[in-house]
């Protein structure tokens, strides 16, 4: 499940699940922990998303500002939920997310972006983000999660797979926004 044999501890803190992995590699101990993200790393996420955007060959649709992440994620009405994995007490990752719902299931979340550095890949950090996740997803009652991937992320692609994900390929993505969103609007 995780490379190299790691240990799993989940620790409640505050109501929030947090995962630390130990990994034991060449008699080496590496620590990752996997915990809620605060507003004081709203700096941090809009760095990673700058990291997304050039991992997925879009470097320029990065729009939103750090004071529009405050809001959004950590005011009154929150709209998102994050994770950010660290590494030996380095930041190398997140997972942003959020509720949705299926008038033909019911609530479910949405994972928005999931992100590990490259030099980080491949240790099973993605995996464990992805459990959390699921974690959340299951202690909240949800039916299940949805996510997107680019078609041209095989390795992401195969992993997924690997997990059991069904992949919904008679569905395609719409998306109304600018111009054609304010036309709509005006009716």
């Amino acid at each position: 499940m995780f490379p190299n044999h790691a240990v799993v501890l989940i620790v409640l803190r505050l109501g929030l699940i947090m995962t630390k992995l130990r990994f034991l590699r060449d008699g080496e101990t590496t620590m990752l922990l996997i915990r809620p993200a605060t507003v004081n790393d709203v700096p941090l996420l809009l760095r990673f998303s700058r990291e997304l955007a050039e991992y997925e060959r879009q470097p320029d649709a990065v729009v939103i500002n750090e004071e529009t992440l405050v809001r959004d994620g950590f005011g009154s009405q929150a709209k998102f939920r994050s994770l950010i994995a660290e590494w030996d007490g380095e930041a190398i990752g997140y997972a942003l997310f959020f509720g949705i719902y299926s008038s033909l299931k019911g609530s479910g979340i949405f994972l928005e972006d999931l992100f590990i550095r490259e030099s980080f890949r491949g240790r099973g950090i993605g995996r464990a983000l992805l459990c959390q996740v699921a974690r959340i997803a299951r202690q909240e009652g949800c039916y299940g999660m949805r996510w997107e991937v680019l078609d041209w992320n095989e390795l992401a692609i195969k992993f997924y797979g690997s997990l059991g994900c069904e992949f919904l390929n008679e569905w395609r993505q719409v998306l109304l926004q600018g111009n054609a969103l304010n036309r709509l609007a005006d009716g």
